[in-house]
């Protein structure tokens, strides 16, 4: 943000000084690009070099290019001052720092002070070198770096929801990515919907301005299979029912599972029934499948072979009246089948208070595949939120009992250790599917995911929110008041509630004896009521 780079030489030098050692030139680097007059050279000699990066050294090739138009090093030589100086071989370091402040006639190099420069500056010049030198990018391998970050940039920009539906398919095998990108998506207001048998594809794709989920992505479902759905997809057009899709597809390597699989992941959620009905009768369906397939096997007619196809409907198997599963039950399938909840989340209704309090997400736990590397460091104090989906008791040589917990977030989830002293204290709240907040430090060693060693816990329901219910005008509130207050009072808990007026301005906090449980179902009730955009909790 401070460099506000303008060009590609300003994202090359942007990525080059983003490392260790050249990054102490960063702040001095920006001075320079936006006050001309700011910038210092340690001698005349060095602004033709260091010019185009506003007096820093920011590349390899000027370091290079300093040994050979100060100390007269060749081309060759200073290449080997490179070298030695990325991998710290202090014999030869010191010995061409000789050579550079004073030459060296037996090899044929010059050196600084034949050159008219003092051995003062000379000296501060190579300790400066041999400091930037030991992290330094060469200025061609930024370039390559800097070019794809401006198209990924530029394709991020202009073209969001194909960039997102782009970057999950390739990392489509790992779930805690894919939950990673979603999150994100969410905050770029991009919508993520559940796989559809007749607009999926093999990635996720764009869907008016959203991003379906991948069918691919379904557990135990193979490849095979959704290149089989997509060919009879594209040439006998859409899929209109359950019984439509079971009966074209029972040709194919389409089993129960898959069917049940389909069903869990919301697939099926467009052809018109609740994935309740869809359990309820799927097998039957297959079941009644299987036994024409038999029969015609077999030249046996069946009842559909006297009918017209105006009447085959009358006898198709149809959906029971069953309504459908729980919120909590259809996520749980979702998470079973597709490893992330698309459709909605556990902790959504905590959202804003599980971003306010936290200071890691669980990605920041995971090693990257290439580095190895991650976002949270050694021994950091951190407070992560989430889910309890797993908890195993084990007892130390003490016979103390601690606690391994697998806490889910937004995100994906991490392993917290929580010792025997800890653990006497806080088990209360340490139960499965508890939502809490976890302080404690990282434990980053070896190499495998970081976890969490637990210092303490709170519940979420602990943290005192805020309810803010919006109304565009104080007439518009007034009209409201009454109903509002009842609905209010019929909820008892710790969260306070402010009311904003838009016009005029207004904005008017109620008593403690006022507060309400902001939950879910208060939520629910007064977004009906008033909008869901104008009642929120943070």
């Amino acid at each position: 943000k401070e460099l506000k780079p303008r060009n590609l030489e300003d994202i090359i030098a942007g990525i080059s000084l983003y490392r260790p050692g050249p990054m102490d030139f960063i702040p001095k680097y920006i001075r320079g690009k936006n006050n001309a007059a700011s910038i210092t050279y340690l001698c005349p000699q060095l602004e033709h070099i260091l010019e185009p990066t506003y007096g820093c050294i920011v590349y390899q090739e000027q370091v290079m290019q300093i040994v050979r138009d100060l100390g007269g090093y060749t081309m060759g030589r200073s290449d080997l001052v490179r070298r030695a100086m990325s991998k710290k071989k202090q014999a030869v370091m010191e010995k061409e720092r000789n050579n550079f402040i004073y030459g060296n006639e037996e090899e044929g190099v010059p050196g600084c002070v034949k050159n008219g420069i003092s051995a003062e500056v000379a000296g501060e010049i190579y300790e400066e070198m041999m400091d930037f030198a030991k992290y330094a990018f060469n200025k061609s391998h930024a370039a390559c770096y800097a070019v794809v970050a401006y198209q990924t940039a530029w394709l991020k920009y202009y073209y969001p929801v194909e960039f997102m539906a782009a970057l999950m398919t390739s990392v489509i095998d790992n779930p805690k990515k894919v939950s990673e990108y979603i999150l994100t998506c969410r905050n770029m207001g991009i919508k993520i919907l559940p796989p559809d048998v007749n607009e999926g594809e093999i990635g996720f794709s764009v869907s008016g301005g959203s991003i379906r989920y991948a069918l691919t992505a379904i557990k135990g479902i193979g490849r095979p299979v959704i290149e089989q759905l997509l060919q009879e997809r594209k040439e006998r057009g859409v899929f209109t029912s359950l019984q439509d899709f079971i009966t074209r597809m029972m040709d194919t390597e389409v089993n129960k599972r898959t069917v049940e699989n389909f069903i869990k992941a919301g697939a099926f959620d467009g052809l018109g029934g609740t994935r309740k009905q869809f359990m309820a009768v799927f097998a039957q369906m297959m079941d009644a499948g299987m036994q024409n397939k038999k029969n015609n096997l077999a030249g046996q007619m069946s009842l559909f072979d006297l009918v017209s196809e105006e009447e085959k409907s009358e006898y198709e198997i149809r959906l029971p009246d069953v309504g459908e599963y729980s919120k909590e039950i259809l996520l749980g399938f979702e998470k079973e089948v597709l490893g992330i909840y698309v459709s909605g989340h556990p902790l959504e209704e905590y959202e804003q208070t599980w971003k306010k309090h936290i200071t890691r997400t669980t990605a920041d736990f995971i090693r990257d595949e290439e580095t190895e590397e991650m976002n949270a460091r050694e021994q950091e104090r951190v407070v992560v939120g989430g889910l309890i989906t797993e908890k195993k008791i084990k007892y130390t040589r003490k016979d103390q009992v601690m606690a391994f917990l697998t806490l889910e977030d937004l995100v994906g989830s991490v392993e917290v250790v929580v010792f025997p002293r800890v653990y006497e204290q806080e088990s209360g709240k340490l139960t499965e599917e508890a939502k809490v907040f976890i302080r404690g430090r990282v434990d980053a060693s070896g190499d495998r995911d970081g976890k969490v060693i637990c210092e303490s816990v709170q519940a979420f329901d602990e943290v005192r929110r805020t309810l803010w219910i919006k109304f565009p005008t104080k007439a518009a509130y007034e009209e409201a008041e009454q109903a509002l207050f009842a609905a209010l009072a019929a909820s008892d808990g710790n969260d306070g509630v402010v009311i904003y007026v838009e016009n005029p301005r207004a904005k008017k906090t109620l008593p403690p004896n006022r507060n309400v449980k902001a939950d879910k179902e208060l939520v629910e009730k007064l977004s009906t009521m008033y909008g869901g955009e104008n009642v929120k909790v943070v």
